[in-house]
Formats: C-alpha cells, structure tokens, sequence
C-alpha cells in the first residue's frame, strides 16, 4: 500500500499523546495502538484504546492492519520487525528526538484518507509503540487554524497577546500566588486551560471576564521558544548577568573579571554551547525589562543576528 513517513513537526508531537476529548474531537483522533515486542525484542503485542468509536469505520481498521503488518515486515524500512531494527531507524532519524531527555522519536505517516502519528521507544521494557490515528483532513485544518495561535484578550476584547499551541502562561492571583497553566487552542474563541487544577474549557471573553472578577494581578506568557534562563550583559555595567524565564529584572553573578568586551564574548559563547540563539537572548532581555507579554520578548520578533524586526517584515500568520 501506499503511504508516507516523515519525523513530525514540533506542533504535530503534542498529538501523539492522549489529549483532552474536546481535542480529540476537533482533531478526528480515532483512537490508538500500543505495542511492544517482548522480552526477546523479536515479539509484538499490541492492545487498541478507543478516542471516536464512530469514526473507527471497516476501511479504517483494515487499513492500520495493512500498515502495522507492512511495517513488521523482515525487510529494509521496516522498522517494526524487531527491537534492534527500531532502535536503528530512531536512531537514524535522530532529529525526530521528541524531547533530548527522553528515547522517544516521533514520525507522521499519511495515507489518502489518514494520518498516524507513531510514537517510537528502542528500550525494553517500555511500551516501543503507541500509534494515535487521526482523520487526516481535521489534523491538518486543526493544525493550520493552530498556527495562530491563542487570544488573550481583555474584557472589552481588546487583544493583550497570543501564545502558541502548547504554551504555557503565568497568571498571578490576588493573592499573589503563581500559576502556570498549559494553553491548547480549540478554536479561534475557544481555549483549554490545563495544569495541577486540571483542564478547563473556556471562551477567550469568559476568561478575560474571570480574570478581571477575581482581581487577578497579571497574566504573561512563558513561550516554549524560550530558554528556562540564559546569559546576558547588564548594559550599564558590563556585568554578565542571568535572565529567568518569566521573572523580572536579573540576577548578578561573578563568574570573569574581563572587560565588557570579553564578558560579552564569553556570553554568546556560552549561550551557543547551551543551543541558545541571539533571537532567543535578546527576547529575554526585553522580556526581564519590560514584561513578557510585549513583542520584543518573542524570538520570532528577530532577526539570526538578535536584530528586532520591523513589523511589516513579520509573519503575520504566526502566533506572536
């Protein structure tokens, strides 16, 4: 049969876990496989979850047969033959590492009329399969209309700033308190809410208007795209400072007695060897000074070199 298989995008990952039944619907989510292949490596047992029992149709079913058995084949490619041949395929496709700490790899495989977003673990003892099947044409309008990412918006609907699908945001209560919730786009209007206090379905109006009523001090983004922490210089100075994601100002440490020049060097020295870009570090300096709900505190607002765009030269399309 004929099908396709590349590693997945960064928004595609988050689908190749169980998500919320609002999503799942959005998405055409039809279940999921989970397999794995034994002691010896050279076995597969596998076992079915239902996500949408109505959309699991005969063609459906007799097509991720046809899949599974093609890819347990003893041949090139066929990476569900046995242990030692997934483990080689993820390791070939080092880039589909779905996140560094972990041995999962994802891969999007699409027929015509579906979509398999396979979830891949070379380890024994470890579940080295989980296979999520998606009508193909609702994950990909799903995902488009994602790409605009996620209004927050006050009461009188004026926008405050978007995240992306999959960010998270701090709110800051009355109280003090601080929250940090996952946001997952619905829809245009719609979003879901998730963290310790579990998921909650909201109308972008309905939240600004809680919001507001419980006297919420501050919400702002802590955007995926930025590092945890990072090194900077402090301008005035010429101190190698630390920014913190989602905190305000720095913190000083003395780590060189160089000049500014050289402080400066070791700075983008070190933020390379942590994979950290110029876009990334200048965002959080804006960020650490102003607040991370401005622009200038989202990467994607710069340039390689950490030159901040100019608006009209900014994707308008993207989640800002």
């Amino acid at each position: 049969m004929e099908f396709t298989i590349r590693p997945m995008t960064m928004p595609e990952r988050m689908y190749c876990y169980t998500q919320s039944q609002q999503i799942m619907a959005q998405t055409g989510c039809i279940g999921h496989l989970r397999g794995d292949m034994g002691s010896s490596g050279e076995q597969f047992f596998s076992s079915w979850d239902d996500h949408m029992r109505n959309l699991k149709t005969l063609e459906f079913a007799d097509e991720l047969d046809a899949i599974i058995n093609n890819l347990r084949l003893d041949q090139p490619g066929s990476f569900l033959s046995n242990r030692r041949a997934l483990a080689n395929y993820c390791w070939d496709h080092r880039e589909a590492r779905i996140h560094p700490d972990h041995d999962d790899f994802g891969f999007r495989l699409d027929t015509e009329a579906y979509s398999y977003l396979l979830r891949l673990n070379p380890n024994r003892g470890l579940y080295n399969l989980y296979c999520y099947c998606y009508l193909r044409e609702r994950l990909d309008q799903h995902l488009k209309s994602a790409e605009r990412g996620i209004r927050f918006i006050d009461s009188h609907y004026n926008e405050k700033f978007r995240v992306a699908d999959g960010d998270k945001v701090r709110l800051i209560t009355a109280g003090g308190e601080r929250r940090d919730m996952q946001i997952r786009y619905i829809d245009d209007y719609h979003m879901e809410t998730g963290g310790e206090w579990g998921k909650t379905l909201y109308h972008i109006c309905e939240f600004a208007e809680r919001f507001e009523e419980r006297g919420c001090q501050d919400i702002f983004p802590l955007r995926n795209s930025l590092p945890s922490r990072c090194y900077s210089i402090l301008e005035s100075t010429g101190d190698i400072i630390v920014l913190q994601k989602g905190e305000k100002g720095y913190f000083n440490i003395q780590i060189t007695d160089g000049t500014r020049e050289e402080n400066r060097a070791f700075v983008d020295d070190f933020n390379a060897k942590l994979g950290i870009t110029k876009a990334q570090a200048e965002a959080m300096k804006a960020g650490s000074m102003f607040g991370w709900a401005v622009p200038a505190a989202d990467p994607q607002n710069y340039d390689e070199k950490g030159a901040l765009l100019h608006a009209k030269q900014k994707d308008r399309g993207a989640a800002r």
